[in-house]
């Protein structure tokens, strides 16, 4: 079992294919997708990785999550998830992973929150078919209809379909085929719709229903801090003590020796 990846969602395109064929494409980017953190089995009772994506101000950071990011010597991250995988396939602490850890014509697993469409009713949320244009409905036809029994239950059951809020949910798409991956550009092409809005938050993983590829990268692809790089993102990633905080004693001192000059 391996990590998956935290994409950002650029948008839809079409890809032409050899023999003249288009494909439509989900777009979608890696942005410095880096291991925040590890989850050992000794530790804390289970395998997993915790990845970060997308470049946060550290003023809407938290504190703690300042300390969190710094220990792992990576910069503030905008989306954080954790990928459970297994012992042997665990990477460094720092590590970014690159848009070639799926490879064409693998099956993915996409993750993400789907565009809220408001208030619906039957008929657009669940597919509902409606009353009857004639024949004594008026003004109801686009209505649900009956919802529960007469004196025996006598109530209308949980999670019964009605006109609701539709859509702003999390919805997980399986099966997709990876088309094209951009290593340089840190893009990864999937055939087909994948939920959510652009700019949105993708999570995406290895399919669960399908075979992994015999010449999929293990643990994964992905490249290491230089050590140069790791300094600087810590030295970024550190609060810095603010300069109003020692001003009064700094006053205190010169106020006190000015006192020592007037007395001789």
């Amino acid at each position: 079992m391996r990590s998956g990846v935290i994409a950002q969602k650029v948008g839809m395109t079409r890809i032409f294919t050899d023999d003249g064929r288009h494909l439509p494409v989900t777009v979608l980017k890696l942005d410095q997708c880096q291991v925040v953190a590890q989850r050992t089995q000794a530790k804390d009772g289970y395998t997993a990785l915790q990845l970060g994506s997308g470049l946060a101000k550290v003023k809407r950071v938290t504190k703690p999550m300042r300390g969190h990011f710094a220990v792992a010597k990576v910069l503030p991250k905008r989306k954080i998830a954790e990928f459970r995988v297994s012992p042997e396939n665990l990477i460094d602490v720092g590590a970014e992973i690159t848009a070639d850890h799926f490879i064409e014509g693998q099956r993915v697993d996409a993750s993400g929150t789907s565009i809220g469409k408001g208030f619906a009713g039957a008929m657009k949320r669940h597919n509902f078919k409606g009353l009857r244009a004639t024949h004594g409905v008026s003004v109801s036809h686009r209505s649900h209809g009956s919802t529960g029994q007469c004196q025996d239950p006598g109530k209308v059951f949980k999670g019964k379909k009605m006109a609701g809020h539709m859509g702003n949910v999390s919805v997980t798409t399986q099966n997709l085929e990876i088309v094209r991956t951009d290593i340089d550009r840190g893009l990864i092409m999937v055939k087909g719709a994948v939920p959510g809005s652009k700019g949105g938050w993708v999570v995406l993983r290895d399919a669960v229903k399908r075979a992994l590829p015999k010449d999929v990268p293990l643990p994964g692809a992905f490249r290491l801090m230089e050590e140069p790089a790791a300094a600087a993102v810590k030295e970024e990633a550190e609060v810095e003590t603010p300069v109003e905080a020692e001003a009064p004693a700094e006053a205190g001192v010169e106020a006190a020796e000015d006192n020592k000059d007037s007395e001789s």
